[in-house]
């Protein structure tokens, strides 16, 4: 279990195995014997959240829910497989997901836009579906019981308009996807986190995002359990670095000029230089070239969202 951080309250943070290390966590929350997970990785992260459940002494018969923030592959492309060696497992996902797990070839499609088919197949593998007899659901504000304990729901877009948070009322701490932007262990400056807005294809919208991110401080968290990467405190200071960096951001795709990848390469320089002010503002021990390098495939797919966001606002301009 050496990719495993144990957490308070019952939480553990299992490195997925996507791409680097401490990239991407799938959480397991154990409690009274029972357990959830909170999202899944990929298909090779299977046999890793199996052996973890085994380290810990908990039967695959004893998982309630497998918990998806949102069914982009890094955080949902194992689900399917995963549930294969769950069987009481209910999979909870937004209702704008549902229909994805458990016919992944649309989703598998926009993955492949993405990435190219032959890289996205090397990253994720074959996408296994869903039973929909063991799809659930999710309803903004319900609450699912993991024993005696409240794992409240609630509907965050802004990176993507199917994104869930989880509550955990035991915790009072959030689950938040992709929602609370990602922070990178490397860029840590003795024990403070960096945070930082992912604006990733393509359902970027960042008033939605402004308002989900007040959502979730509205309820007070201890803290924010992040898929990149796990659990970060100091959530009022890093919250109010999610909305100046976002806002940041939208200025530069705002500014950029041209089209197609004239405007990307603009819109990608930019959020470079963003990350270079970052680093003196965060005083990071890291140079700003290491720094670049850790965000470097991050700030590719923001500078992709931000130009997909732009394109949707000429198309309702001109409607």
């Amino acid at each position: 279990m050496q990719d495993v951080i144990t957490h308070p309250d019952g939480i553990h943070a299992l490195d997925s195995g996507y791409g680097r290390p401490q990239l991407a966590a799938i959480h397991l929350i154990v409690h009274e014997g029972r357990a959830a997970i909170v999202d899944t990785g990929t298909n090779a992260s299977v046999p890793r959240v199996l052996a973890v459940l085994a380290g810990l002494g908990v039967a695959p018969d004893a998982v309630d829910w497998v918990l998806l923030t949102h069914i982009h592959l890094d955080h949902a492309g194992g689900a399917g497989s995963l549930m294969c060696a769950l069987p009481n497992a209910r999979l909870v996902v937004h209702p704008r997901g549902m229909r994805h797990m458990a016919d992944p070839s649309r989703l598998w499609e926009g993955t492949s836009a993405v990435y190219g088919a032959e890289r996205a197949f090397a990253l994720y593998g074959r996408i296994v579906p869903v039973p929909a007899e063991r799809i659930r659901p999710a309803t903004d504000g319900e609450v699912l019981q993991l024993g005696g304990r409240r794992l409240r729901i609630l509907d965050t877009p802004g990176h993507a308009r199917h994104h869930l948070c989880i509550w955990d009322e035991t915790a009072r701490a959030f689950f938040t996807g992709d929602t609370f932007g990602l922070s990178y262990r490397e860029l840590d400056v003795d024990g403070r986190a960096f945070v930082f807005p992912t604006t990733t294809p393509t359902q970027f919208d960042p008033d939605a995002m402004h308002a989900s991110i007040d959502r979730l401080m509205s309820y007070s968290p201890t803290a924010m359990y992040l898929t990149h990467y796990s659990r970060v405190t100091e959530v009022e200071r890093l919250a109010a670095d999610l909305h100046r960096l976002l806002d940041t951001q939208v200025a530069v795709a705002r500014a950029a000029r041209g089209e197609g990848v004239a405007r990307h390469v603009e819109i990608l320089a930019g959020l470079e230089q963003i990350v270079r002010e970052e680093a003196a503002r965060q005083g990071w021990t890291v140079d700003e070239n290491e720094a670049l390098e850790v965000l470097r495939d991050d700030l590719v797919l923001n500078a992709q969202g931000l130009g997909v966001w732009l394109d949707s606002l000429r198309e309702v301009e001109t409607v």
